[in-house]
């Protein structure tokens, strides 16, 4: 995504400040260190009466319990989002992708969605219980990604069904048609900073 920034020549004080403004999240990891990084940064960019956040997801994945996290702060935000896949949004990545209010993807960028995966080791009933939860964890997730795209409940996950459970990769002309993103393009954020003078 391109920043612009053009400062009237007579502002100098605050310049610095400004150029650090608004706030662009980008977005890697899903663990906990990324989860409170991301709460950070969205609280930041709250503070600074922007009117929407920008989040750039670059990423493969990780813990869907860090997503869940994200999910939660983004749930709570009192700014309209805007979501935008640069190359690639896989995983957890592609479900936060569908929480902009506004969704951009470039051109060439993918997105990858998958069912919850789980590393289950130990005794009969943990991995009874293991199962389980990842079973919860994987309806709960699309269901998610259903109601954000306006999607009937299992729509997503019967595609994948038809898929054999397979890792699915979408290009962004395909993301629009399913309704996981709404312009095939990267958005350009253009910010004027003026001093104007008026004598009453």
């Amino acid at each position: 995504m391109i920043k612009k920034l053009e400062v009237d020549p007579r502002i100098k004080a605050k310049h610095d400040i400004l150029l650090d403004q608004p706030i662009i999240i980008r977005l890697k990891k899903f663990n906990e260190e990324g989860a409170d990084k991301f709460t950070e940064e969205l609280n930041k960019a709250q503070d600074t009466g922007q009117p929407i956040i920008p989040i750039v997801v670059d990423s493969f994945g990780g813990q869907v319990y860090s997503l869940l996290g994200m999910i939660s702060e983004i749930q709570s935000c009192k700014i309209p989002i805007a979501t935008i896949c640069e190359s690639k949004a896989m995983s957890c990545g592609a479900i936060i992708f569908s929480f902009g209010q506004q969704r951009f993807m470039a051109q060439h960028a993918t997105l990858m969605i998958h069912e919850v995966a789980s590393m289950v080791f130990g005794k009969v009933e943990e991995v009874k219980s293991d199962a389980a939860e990842t079973d919860r964890l994987n309806n709960y997730v699309f269901d998610l990604l259903d109601k954000n795209c306006g999607k009937p409940k299992n729509y997503f996950l019967n595609l994948i069904h038809k898929k054999s459970h397979a890792d699915w990769y979408l290009d962004a002309k395909e993301c629009k048609k399913h309704g996981l993103c709404h312009n095939i393009h990267l958005p350009s954020l253009n910010i004027k900073v003026s001093v104007n003078y008026e004598l009453k």
